[in-house]
């Protein structure tokens, strides 16, 4: 039997949207085995009060986006929104302009840890959660020439932090992870799936 085809029956009398053009978020969700759509919109802000520390960052991004999409949603679908940061040193390390950005930034991850930090928003018309999932990443140091190996071969500039786990940098840098690797790859979801279970 095709579990895609199917449908995994978790969320019951709902219909569900992936609010996230990340193919990575894609791939995570269609692993639970539950029938859903990808819905995207342009232009989001993203935009944060300087305020904010830690886990608040992304739980308040993934809301703002929330809220953008529960004005078009229909009675019986629920949204699930995401949004993941790479946080070192209470600095928070987003998707990189350019080549030189990117160099940096894995520059200031080389040699210690940092936290990946992701935010979910679960929303239908009636009710709204929201949880955040930490993970903590160890990086082996780095020499520039297999930074800029990873970043040409690879391009990560729609990546927080100028990397993607799943690729060629995970391999090689990533001496230890503290948490969920799949929080890392952009969706925690193990901790999706519970929040889903309990949702109803």
């Amino acid at each position: 039997m095709d579990a895609q085809q199917h449908g995994f029956r978790l969320v019951d009398g709902y219909k569900v949207i992936l609010a996230s053009n990340s193919p990575r978020r894609k791939e995570l969700l269609e692993g639970l085995g539950i029938n859903f759509e990808v819905r995207t919109l342009s232009n989001i802000d993203e935009s944060y009060p300087d305020t904010l520390k830690g886990e608040d960052i992304p739980m308040y991004i993934s809301g703002k986006k929330a809220e953008a999409y529960k004005q078009g949603m229909a009675d019986d679908e629920m949204i699930i929104t995401a949004d993941t940061i790479v946080y070192d040193h209470e600095q928070v390390l987003g998707k990189p302009k350019d080549r030189g950005e990117a160099m940096r930034m894995l520059r200031e991850l080389s040699g210690h840890a940092h936290e990946v930090i992701t935010g979910v928003s679960i929303v239908t018309k009636e009710k709204t959660t929201q949880f955040a999932s930490t993970s903590k990443v160890t990086f082996a140091e780095l020499t520039d020439k297999e930074i800029a190996y990873y970043v040409d071969t690879y391009k990560p500039y729609d990546k927080a932090g100028a990397y993607g786990i799943q690729e060629w940098i995970g391999y090689v840098a990533v001496t230890r992870i503290e948490g969920s690797y799949f929080n890392v790859m952009g969706l925690p979801i193990q901790r999706l799936y519970t929040e889903l279970k309990q949702f109803s």
